[in-house]
C-alpha cells in the first residue's frame, strides 16, 4: 500500500516544477505591485506629478495611520462590509430561489422573461433615488441598491445553468421515475455548483459597486462616504487611501469565495 501511495519520480518532478512556477508568478506579481508604487512615489517626490492631485504612497500610508489611530477605519470599513455582505447574500439567495422557481415552472419563466430582460438592461444606479424615498436615507436603501444590482445577474446565470444540465442524465432520472424535486436536488442543483460559484465571484464586484454607489448618494459612514467627503474637501490623500482600502476589502471577499469553493470541492468531491 505504501509503495502504491508514493508518487513516482516523474510526478514529483512535475509537482516541483508547478510549485516553482507558482512561486515565480507570485514573485512577479509582488514585484509589479511594488514597482508601480515605487514609481508613483518617485514621480511625486521628483515633482514629475502633482502629489496634491494624485497623492502618493507615503501620504496614503500617513492617512491610513491617522484613520487607524482615530478608529475611523474600523467604523467605515465595518459599515461598508456589513452592507456588502448583506446585499451579497440576499442577492445570491433570492436570485437562486427565483431561478429554481423558473426552472420548476416553464410558465413562470415565460412570464418573467421580458421583465428580466428590461431590468438587466436598466442602469441600476437610476433606482437609487427611488430606494432612498421608499426606505429612507439609511443602510436599508444602500442594501436594497446592492440587492438590485446582484439579483438579476444571479437569476439569469443560475437559470441558464439549470437549463444547460445534461439532457441525457435528465432523461435517465425521469426514466427511473424520479420526481421533479428529486431531479432538482440530486442532479440539477449539484451539477450547477460551478455556475453558482462563478456567480458568487461576479457578485462580489457587483455588490461592492452597489454599496459604493449607494454610499455616494446617501451615507453617514462607509468607504463611499470617505471618498465623497475627501473629494468635496479636495483631500485626495483620503480619497486614494479609501480606494485602496476598498480594493483590499474586495480582494479579501473574493478570496473567501475561492476558499469556500475549494472546501466544497474537497469535502464533496465536486468537479
Amino acid at each position: 500500500m505504501s509503495e502504491q501511495s508514493t508518487p513516482s519520480p516523474a510526478r514529483l518532478l512535475w509537482l516541483q516544477r508547478q510549485k516553482k512556477r507558482r512561486r515565480t508568478i507570485r514573485l512577479w506579481q509582488i514585484s509589479l505591485l511594488v514597482g508601480l508604487f515605487g514609481l508613483w512615489e518617485l514621480t511625486t517626490a521628483l515633482g514629475l506629478s502633482d502629489g496634491f492631485l494624485i497623492s502618493s504612497p507615503s501620504r496614503m500610508a500617513a492617512t491610513f495611520w491617522n484613520l487607524c489611530r482615530s478608529g475611523e477605519v474600523l467604523v467605515h470599513v465595518g459599515v461598508s462590509c456589513l452592507e456588502t455582505v448583506a446585499g451579497f447574500l440576499a442577492g445570491t439567495l433570492l436570485g437562486t430561489a427565483v431561478a429554481v422557481a423558473m426552472w420548476w415552472s416553464d410558465s413562470l419563466a415565460r412570464v418573467l422573461d421580458p421583465y428580466l430582460v428590461v431590468l438587466n438592461a436598466l442602469p441600476k444606479t437610476a433606482l437609487g433615488p427611488i430606494f432612498i424615498v421608499w426606505m429612507g436615507a439609511g443602510m436599508g436603501s444602500i442594501i436594497a441598491m446592492t440587492l438590485a444590482i446582484s439579483l438579476i445577474v444571479t437569476i439569469l446565470n443560475m437559470y441558464m445553468g439549470f437549463l444547460s444540465t445534461d439532457s441525457e442524465k435528465l432523461r435517465l432520472m425521469r426514466s427511473l421515475g424520479a420526481t421533479r424535486g428529486q431531479i432538482l436536488r440530486l442532479l440539477v442543483f449539484p451539477s450547477n455548483y460551478p455556475t453558482l460559484f462563478n456567480t458568487l465571484k461576479v457578485n462580489v464586484g457587483l455588490s461592492w459597486v452597489g454599496v459604493i454607489m449607494g454610499e455616494f448618494l446617501v451615507s453617514r459612514a462607509g468607504l463611499g462616504y470617505l471618498i465623497v467627503y475627501g473629494s468635496q474637501v479636495f483631500n485626495m490623500d483620503l480619497v486614494m487611501t479609501s480606494v485602496l482600502i476598498l480594493a483590499l476589502a474586495a480582494v479579501i471577499m473574493y478570496r473567501l469565495v475561492l476558499g469556500a469553493e475549494k472546501i466544497l470541492h474537497h469535502f464533496w468531491g465536486l468537479s
